[in-house]
């Protein structure tokens, strides 16, 4: 698995449509289950994602056409983790 911490690097580029459009490019993500969770930083600095692609690559392909990052608005970074703890409800996680 995978955090990706999302920081704005450019926040006049941050807009309706930009933000729009990034929620819509990361939805194909979620419905194949690649991406699980995702969400604004408070205070809003940026964003978190929790990942399960197969690999790095594939996620930073993912991540480089994200509209965000595309429009230099967003810079990220990827730490990779293996679960080994949960509670009952998230079981189904760990490795």
């Amino acid at each position: 698995m995978y955090l990706v911490d999302m920081s704005f690097i450019d926040m006049t580029k941050i807009t309706p449509e930009l933000t729009d459009k990034h929620k819509s490019y990361l939805e194909q993500e979620y419905k194949s289950n690649k991406l699980m969770f995702g969400g604004r930083k408070v205070p809003r600095t940026g964003g978190i994602l929790i990942s399960q692609h197969a690999s790095e690559y594939e996620l930073k392909q993912v991540l480089n056409s994200d509209p965000f990052v595309k429009s230099g608005a967003v810079t990220y970074s990827i730490t990779e983790f293996i679960p080994v703890m949960a509670s009952k409800d998230y079981e189904c996680i760990i490795a």
